[in-house]
């Protein structure tokens, strides 16, 4: 396995600008008595080459969280920077190519092309993007996540694991300055979550990568550098160097109302 780095290490060695940053956040959907606050005044700072984990209840705002600092969703109020880059300032043309360029996505569903292969799912974000692949770093990639040998395969010849294993080299084939996860493993047995969690944090240890995964599971989160909590819509506090027992207790007493 490999060597796994502190935060606060990471931090040191990463220099001062966050690689994502949310200042005093806030997302409402609808208007007047029907209004939903999914966020409420949310501030975090997630420093470059760490693994965060961002946990809560059903309700608690995780995934709004995410939508909002990876750009997919505006928030109604605050500041969200995707390291030097305020992303109110980019108008949706511009935050559409910092979405592109500049960050990765994995989700719960795998969101393959059945008609391509493992190599041309893979690539697909370059091309899209107008950017020629280079086959050694194409190559490499899958051969980081354990898939150099089936790169000419369809998605219907692989295993549900496998198929997270094309959707993670996607995202990383384009080096993105941050890699948003929603709840990768959720899909997943227990055997194949780890493997993928592993890649995950290989990722971190060995790229550099910065990883932000929203997960209900405690042992997904002990793979983190740290775990955030989100209750109401609120932080309401966080973890170092997080265990699944620990992570296990605190979300035991977030669901029963307990700070």
């Amino acid at each position: 396995m490999f060597r796994r780095r502190s935060a606060k290490q990471s931090a040191e060695g990463n220099g001062a600008v966050p690689a994502v940053q949310l200042d005093a956040v806030s997302k409402v959907y609808g208007k007047g008595g029907s209004a939903v606050r999914a966020l409420r005044g949310v501030s975090i700072a997630i420093p470059r080459g760490t693994f965060t984990a961002v946990m809560g209840p059903s309700g608690s705002g995780k995934s709004t969280l995410l939508n909002v600092a990876a750009g997919l969703d505006r928030p109604t109020d605050g500041r969200i920077s995707i390291g030097p880059t305020e992303l109110s300032k980019l108008n949706a043309t511009r935050l559409t190519e910092l979405r592109r360029d500049r960050i990765g996505f994995v989700f719960q569903a795998f969101n393959l092309l059945p008609s391509l292969s493992v190599e041309q799912n893979v690539t697909l974000p370059l091309r899209l993007a107008g950017r020629r692949a280079d086959r050694r770093a194409v190559a490499e990639v899958l051969e980081r996540v354990g898939l150099g040998d089936r790169r000419r395969h369809r998605p219907s010849e692989l295993s549900g694991g496998q198929q997270q294993r094309v959707a993670l080299a996607r995202a990383l084939v384009t080096e993105p300055e941050v890699l948003f996860a929603d709840e990768p493993t959720g899909a997943l047995d227990l055997r194949t979550g780890k493997e993928v969690l592993g890649l995950f944090r290989e990722a971190v240890d060995n790229l550099d990568q910065t990883v932000v995964m929203v997960t209900h599971d405690p042992a997904a989160a002990s793979y983190a550098d740290s775990a955030v909590f989100l209750a109401d819509g609120q932080v309401v506090g966080s973890l170092r160097d997080p265990t699944a027992e620990a992570v296990a207790e605190r979300m035991t007493a977030l669901t029963d109302g307990r700070p």
